[in-house]
């Protein structure tokens, strides 16, 4: 597919899902693990920018962008270069055994902009929750400490360790027994719900620390300056500060998972920039490498002093992702970080005022392009409205644009972060005639 001023925009040749689409989404049903989650029926072929095309033909405006990955849009032509000039060059030469001086410089660059003054070394990794089991390791490594606190609502990845930290759907945990123990949860703050920042770290300090663990048995606190899974809920500035000062004062290590929320999504290269804190260790992944596998873990340099063998990946920092890791690095450091910001900006004017004109619309939320909608089905009462926002999900991929849910009611908008305010209004539009029809019904 060849972007061009008609390819920008969404449109539809067939009823959805089309012919070709359905006969795979019928064998995908036969061949593929039913444990994947889909929305609605999208078969993908190819994408340019935030447009991707169906096996039939049909195009859709992308504000899901591989759920918050493809940071640079689809098949950027920087990225695609640099991918196909590495693949000729070396695809594979583990970084666990030798040495190659792309995986360096790239370190470098990551390092630099990590948020604090103190030297930083990087682990690579391919995906998040390979990112939060290395930051629990190396947690438990330094500190001597073997517990850890992590919050309701959090996502940080379905392997055993990272699972054991998440407490986003009970689904995600249901059937796989005992997981990792010393991890507990408290509240997360929702300012709409009426949960302060100081009710959730007075829960920590007066109940967690008192009557269940003593903070000196702490490795970590893992936390989401923005909940992703949990419904794009962005943690107060107060909060944020509050646990660095807690973490600070006990000894223990602050982990910023900034999986969804990093590499230009709120548009500063972190969102814990906004709070001014500085984490002893980031998760990095999703937006690294706009759609190569890839993940970073990036922690001061006197944290990261375990010794050779204790952690390792055969395909972490593979040639060819940390290639188009660069690619996405020079892009979103150059146009794309302040594109997401004018127009995350934008978006959120256009919609400020959809609390007051739509009944089942609670709360927008977000900086940058991580926006979320909440859907609720009375606001005096807060109540949430799952099956609406369902419904709103995938009434807008009947007309072309491609959203997801966050958390039990929340519509997401994550899109590519190059999108213009042409796309923009489609899909605000798109999304309040959806909200509409949907409020009809209530």
């Amino acid at each position: 597919m060849i972007e061009t001023t008609e390819s920008r925009l969404p449109r539809l040749i067939t009823s959805l899902p089309g012919p070709k689409a359905k006969r795979i989404v019928d064998l995908d049903a036969e061949f593929l693990s039913p444990s994947y989650t889909r929305s609605y029926p999208l078969v993908v072929k190819t994408g340019r920018g935030a447009v991707v095309e169906d096996v039939d033909g049909n195009m859709f405006l992308d504000f899901a962008a591989g759920i918050a990955v493809v940071a640079t849009g689809h098949c950027h032509p920087q990225v695609v270069a640099a991918i196909q000039k590495q693949a000729a060059e070396l695809i594979h030469m583990s970084g666990t055994d030798f040495y190659y001086s792309n995986l360096v410089e790239f370190a470098q660059k990551l390092a630099s902009i990590a948020p604090g003054k103190a030297p930083k070394r990087v682990y690579f990794g391919n995906s998040g929750t390979e990112a939060t089991e290395a930051a629990m390791k190396l947690a438990r490594y330094h500190t001597k400490r073997d517990k850890f606190i992590a919050f309701y609502g959090c996502f940080h990845g379905r392997t055993m360790g990272s699972l054991s930290l998440t407490a986003s759907k009970s689904v995600q945990r249901k059937g796989f027994g005992s997981l990792l123990g010393g991890v507990f949860h408290a509240h997360y703050p929702d300012t709409y719900r009426g949960l302060g920042s100081a009710d959730c770290l007075g829960y920590i300090e007066d109940e967690i620390f008192k009557h269940i663990v003593d903070p000196q048995d702490v490795a970590a606190i893992f936390v989401e300056p923005v909940q992703g899974e949990g419904g794009y809920v962005h943690a107060p500035v107060e909060f944020l500060q509050g646990l660095e000062k807690m973490c600070r004062k006990n000894g223990i290590l602050l982990v910023a998972d900034e999986v969804q929320s990093g590499m230009g999504r709120t548009g500063k290269w972190w969102a814990s920039d906004y709070a001014g804190i500085e984490p002893d260790i980031m998760l990095v992944a999703k937006g690294i490498a706009s759609g190569m596998p890839l993940s970073a873990m990036i922690a001061r340099a006197d944290i990261m002093n375990w010794k050779p063998g204790a952690h390792a990946s055969t395909f972490g920092g593979n040639p060819v992702c940390i290639a188009a890791g660069m690619a996405t690095f020079d892009l979103l450091e150059k146009k794309y970080i302040e594109n997401s910001r004018r127009v995350g900006e934008y978006i959120l004017r256009q919609t400020s005022d959809w609390p007051g004109r739509h009944k089942i619309v609670g709360e927008i939320r977000g900086r940058g392009l991580m926006i979320g909608v909440e859907i609720v089905r009375d606001q005096k009462t807060k109540e949430r409205a799952h099956a609406l926002r369902e419904r709103i999900v995938e009434l807008a991929f009947s007309k072309g644009l491609l959203v997801l849910g966050a958390g039990e009611n929340t519509v997401r908008l994550a899109p590519p972060l190059m999108i213009d305010e042409e796309q923009a209004d489609f899909g605000v539009r798109t999304l309040e005639t959806c909200i509409t029809e949907v409020e009809r019904t209530v």
